[in-house]
């Protein structure tokens, strides 16, 4: 410990991003980046935002994103928060919804970023067990909370709790607040937007970096009932009155709007996931089913570890996790395309040869 840290920082065990190496001709199938390219929409628009406005500071209300967001949802613009990313959404939704007397609730095998938000803030939690496939289990999680939080498709397993399991959570918890974390949901989970009318404990957050194709931008925003979002905003506008720059509420905006580059883009993922599934599955992998991004597999003879570091010899590079133990035999494999996934398996078979 340095003297000149608090005891918070002392105590912290800081998040620990995906590796973003900078080997030549790489494979990155490792951070569930988007393998396509962002709207051309979006890329117009950043290229008309270079010029004399920025010397002016950028909308702090967002106002013009907000309406895109809001349009595409079918909702209020007072329904929307938006930050730079995801990651900074759910950091202030931790500290506006989640900091009570009872415990916040998540899963234990789930984005390793919830339980560094609530050392940050000190936050009591508590990390529910996956069932023995790693499913959510709604029933696990109707005990008195100070709110509750999980990815829907979850993190790093990739699979979806249904929407109606959702609604009956909701059902049984109205007494704090619900967030479903939906990262990877457009990828073929059930999204749980449509609940927001009904639900004012309900928050659901989104990011642009996965199914948009705009990681490098930072957005990320959240839909709610408004006395959620003016939670959001109070935190917010204690920490930084100008969320997002000019070029990220420009191509933002742009790319919300472009609604079939999206569902194209999507779709070529989701039917790559496929393939590389059975690609998978022929050299022996047990995969757990997926509605993101990535897969989650194990082989039967060989370790997570031993696979990840002989693919890494051959350039490519997937995602191994240690912690929890239960998962130390997986590997977290980004769908790239058609061509990556391709070299992916050849590279496999050479290695299980």
């Amino acid at each position: 410990m340095s003297r000149y840290w608090s005891k918070v920082v002392d105590g912290l065990t800081p998040y620990v991003p995906g590796e973003q190496p900078k080997l030549p001709k790489l494979i990155k199938l490792n951070t569930n980046e988007n393998p396509y390219g962002p709207s051309p929409r979006a890329l117009a628009a950043l290229r008309a935002e270079v010029g004399d406005t920025l010397r002016l500071y950028p909308d702090p209300d967002c106002d013009s994103l907000k309406q895109s967001i809001a349009a595409f949802h079918k909702l209020k613009p007072a329904q929307v928060f938006v930050s730079n990313g995801s990651d900074e959404v759910l950091a202030h939704t931790f500290l506006a919804l989640l900091k009570h007397e009872q415990p916040v609730l998540f899963p234990d095998i789930t984005y390793s970023f919830y339980p560094v938000y609530c050392g940050l803030y000190g936050i009591e939690h508590k990390q529910v067990p996956l069932t023995e496939s790693f499913e959510i289990r709604v029933d696990d999680y109707l005990t008195p909370n100070g709110g509750i939080i999980f990815p829907n498709p979850n993190a790093p397993t990739g699979r979806p709790l249904a929407l109606s399991e959702i609604e009956r959570l909701l059902r049984a918890n109205a007494g704090s607040v619900v967030v479903v974390d939906e990262a990877y949901v457009d990828f073929g989970a059930e999204s749980a937007v449509g609940l927001v009318e009904r639900y004012p404990q309900l928050l659901v957050v989104h990011s642009l970096s996965k199914s948009r194709s705009l990681a490098g931008l930072r957005v990320g925003y959240a839909l709610g009932h408004g006395e959620l979002i003016e939670a959001l905003h109070r935190v917010k506008d204690s920490f930084n009155s100008y969320p997002l720059d000019r070029f990220a509420l420009a191509g933002a905006a742009a790319a919300m709007e472009d609604r079939a580059y999206f569902e194209e883009t999507c779709a070529k993922v989701v039917a790559t996931r496929t393939r590389l599934v059975t690609g998978l599955e022929s050299l022996g992998f047990d995969v757990l089913p997926s509605a993101a991004n990535f897969i989650f597999a194990q082989h039967g003879k060989q370790g997570g570890a031993e696979l990840a570091a002989r693919l890494r010899q051959r350039s490519i590079i997937v995602r191994h996790f240690n912690n929890p133990p239960r998962i130390a035999p997986f590997l977290r494999i980004t769908v790239g395309t058609d061509a990556q996934c391709e070299a992916l398996i050849g590279a496999l078979r050479a290695i299980l040869a």
